[in-house]
């Protein structure tokens, strides 16, 4: 599939912002199944972009703008190439090894609730991807999906006793549950195609999709997402991971002075009608 991006992300300050420093992971990188055709960001005027990979191998841009600052905008578009692999990533460069993804983090941090659903959830002993399958289908069963509870310092455990919340909840859930019962995860954010079918978002969940990898021996990464209920498929464009949201956050950042702040996010992931002929 090829699937095209059209992501912004407006902010306007009333009173103007002093200045503003931003961290985007707005960059796809290759490996098997998905392949970058075209793809760019552009940043409101006077800001240089400098571009690294950060410590999980995440392509990265940093800028920072000088104020008096009204409207600050960062626009995304590209075209990516996609195959079903089964949700499973490979031809990626590994910074650290699957033990890493053990940790728990703040955001991701099991209360006694959790746990127990953990326990009860994953199946026990056995076969890891049957049992990571079955986590992943009681957390589709066990949360709804509603915006309005959760944000972005939500924790997993927070979600989860409200059972509801957004993609980044159901990701910190399963993410948190297999860690428990010894399976390394991680979050990723990326985009879904479909994404957008709202044109404006306001509020603090900015727009994008979020799922869950888990390690199996043998078969390395796979993708897990619980808040579609399946494994990622052609139709997924991954971004970026970390321990949690806040390591691969897609934008994220901070801004000095000026008053109130307002966050619009207009999105459209869609398939190309540039279709690569086979």
């Amino acid at each position: 599939m090829r699937i095209h991006v059209n992501h912004a992300t407006i902010y306007t300050y009333d009173p103007p912002a002093n200045g503003a420093i931003q961290t985007l992971r707005l960059t796809p990188r290759n490996h098997d199944g998905q392949y970058v055709v075209s793809w760019r960001i552009d940043v409101s005027e006077g800001c240089q972009l400098r571009a690294h990979q950060d410590a999980f191998g995440n392509l990265t841009h940093t800028f920072a703008l000088d104020g008096p600052i009204k409207e600050l905008r960062v626009l995304v578009e590209g075209e990516v190439e996609t195959q079903d692999t089964a949700g499973v990533i490979r031809g990626i460069n590994e910074r650290f090894p699957p033990t890493f993804f053990l940790r728990n983090s703040d955001l991701t941090t099991a209360d006694a609730e959790l746990i127990a659903f953990a326990q009860a959830s994953s199946g026990g002993e056995g076969d890891r991807i049957a049992r990571l399958h079955a986590l992943m289908d009681a957390i589709t069963a066990a949360m709804e999906f509603d915006a309005d509870p959760t944000h972005v310092s939500t924790t997993a455990a927070a979600a989860f006793k409200a059972k509801r919340g957004v993609c980044q909840d159901f990701a910190h859930i399963f993410t948190t549950c297999a860690r428990h019962i010894g399976v390394p995860a991680r979050y990723v954010s990326g985009y879904l195609v479909g994404d957008g079918a709202e044109a404006e978002q306001r509020a603090g969940h900015q727009a994008g999709h979020a799922w869950s990898e888990a390690y199996v021996e043998g078969l390395g990464w796979i993708g897990f997402d619980a808040a579609q209920g399946q494994c990622p498929t052609d139709a997924y464009v991954r971004l970026a991971v970390g321990l949690d949201y806040l390591g691969a956050a897609p934008v994220r950042g901070n801004r000095y002075g000026g008053g109130d702040e307002n966050l619009t996010v207009a999105l459209k992931v869609d398939q190309s009608s540039r279709q690569v002929q086979g």
